[in-house]
């Protein structure tokens, strides 16, 4: 496997998307399994708000690789590693920490690799791993919510990559929970489609039309979109609630003391850069893959534009840039 070649898409310059250089193709070599570690040959990428990101931001210091969502074949398992053999279908979102999937063939750990649900496609499998992760982590980890919980959860960009998903999993996981999922109206019916009760109007007053749902105020708020809302989710949410953000900090959250209301974050890539021995996202993974392959999750894919190449990534990227994006956005097989 050494002797062949790597097809490998990155940046070495921070340009916005619609520059021609954004991106650029290399060639190397296939990598070999570390202990603990498998090779994918990946099948499909989907494109995440955190890519662009990295790439605007973050200096690359060469040829740095992107791509937080991946599904494909194993092809090589490292020393140790017992889950997976080669053949195995599987999705993963990998760490920032490391190349990520925009690359032919990934080197990836073990531990937060998860088996592809069987009854979707790779491109439909690869919209899944880093938002279900970060929904799962946020609502079951973070806020607490169980399988016998009773309440309301405020869903804060419930049309986007996460809170797709988010409202699908407290749908299924937590039946008791009335989802109140914010949108626009072009975006409620689709919100309404991903397990919302409720939908509210982001654009009007929303804390009179969530206190005409919750007069005493939402027990749980999962915001990606926390940015100088304190003020107003102090009004919403109820005494002892509970608020989980996955938007970038700090926030002023001296306004919850009034009310006790808890602040937490998630950042999905908490446990690969900091918890070596964790086996928790593969869990989360293959649970989620027996949700969808029963038929209570589906994949939140809005668009595929086809083979991964340089065009097809700064297409997805210009959209991601826009923030208006629906879902997610999947990229399924390599360009000839």
């Amino acid at each position: 496997m050494s002797t062949e070649t790597n097809t490998i898409i990155g940046y070495t310059r921070n340009l916005p998307a619609s520059d021609s250089n954004a991106f650029e193709l290399q060639t190397g070599p296939i990598p070999t399994p570390a202990p603990g570690e498998l090779v994918v040959r990946v099948e499909a990428v989907s494109v995440n708000p955190v890519d662009v990101k990295v790439r605007a931001h973050v200096p690359p210091h060469g040829l740095r690789v992107l791509g937080y969502d991946a599904s494909g074949i194993v092809v090589a398992v490292g020393e140790g590693v017992s889950e997976f053999t080669p053949g195995d279908a599987v999705f993963y979102a990998g760490s920032i920490g490391r190349a990520g999937s925009n690359q032919r063939f990934q080197s990836v750990a073990a531990r937060i690799v998860g088996h592809k649900p069987q009854r979707v496609s790779f491109g439909e499998a690869a919209s899944l791993p880093l938002t279900s992760l970060t929904a799962w982590e946020a609502a079951f980890d973070r806020l607490g919510i169980g399988e016998d919980s009773d309440g309301d959860l405020l869903v804060v960009g419930a049309s986007g990559g996460v809170g797709s998903v988010l409202l699908q999993l407290v749908r299924a996981r937590a039946p008791k929970v009335r989802l109140i999922g914010t949108a626009g109206a072009a975006n409620a019916s689709w919100v309404r489609s991903m397990g919302a009760h409720e939908v509210v109007d982001h654009k009007a007053d929303l804390a009179a039309q969530v206190h005409a749902l919750a007069p005493q105020g939402v027990r749980w708020l999962f915001t990606a979109h926390s940015e100088h809302q304190e003020r107003l989710y102090a009004s919403i949410v109820e005494p002892f609630g509970r608020i989980v953000a996955i938007d970038d900090g700090p926030r002023d959250v001296s306004p919850l003391k009034d009310k006790s209301i808890g602040w937490l974050w998630e950042l999905m890539f908490t446990d690969p850069l900091h918890l070596p021995q964790s086996h928790h996202q593969r869990w989360i993974l293959d649970q989620v893959s027996a949700l969808v392959d029963s038929g209570q999750v589906r994949p939140t894919v809005t668009e595929n534009l086809g083979p991964i190449s340089v065009g097809s990534l700064r297409r997805a990227h210009t959209a991601i840039e826009t923030g208006r994006a629906v879902g997610k956005i999947v990229l399924e097989g390599w360009e000839s």
